[in-house]
C-alpha cells in the first residue's frame, strides 16, 4: 500500500489538473473512522486535519495543500480546523 502524499500545487499545476471543477466536500470538527475503497486527490481550500493510517504515522495537513490518500488504506480523519476541499476519487 502506498503512503499518503502531501505537497503544496502551483496555480498553474491546479488548473492543469481542473482541481476547482471537482466536487466540493465541507465537514465541522470532528473525528471518524474512513476506509479508502479507491485512491483520493484532494486539495484543501480551508481547514487543518490530522489522518492518522492503522499502519504507518499521522499526517497532518491543511489549507493550499494537495493530498493523494491510496486506495486500501483504514486511517481515522481528526478535523482540528472545519475542512472545505475539493476531491476527485480513482485515478491511480
Amino acid at each position: 500500500m502506498h503512503s499518503i502524499e502531501v505537497r503544496r500545487p502551483t496555480e498553474e499545476e491546479l488548473q492543469d489538473l481542473g482541481v476547482r471543477d471537482w466536487p466540493l466536500w465541507e465537514k465541522g470538527e470532528s473525528r471518524f473512522p474512513w476506509t479508502y475503497d479507491e485512491q483520493e486527490v484532494c486539495y484543501l481550500i480551508a481547514g487543518r486535519v490530522t489522518v492518522e493510517p492503522e499502519t504507518g504515522a499521522p499526517v497532518t495537513f491543511g489549507e493550499g495543500d494537495l493530498v493523494t490518500l491510496p486506495r486500501g488504506m483504514r486511517c481515522t480523519w481528526d478535523i482540528h480546523e472545519a475542512v472545505r476541499k475539493h476531491y476527485r476519487l480513482g485515478e491511480e
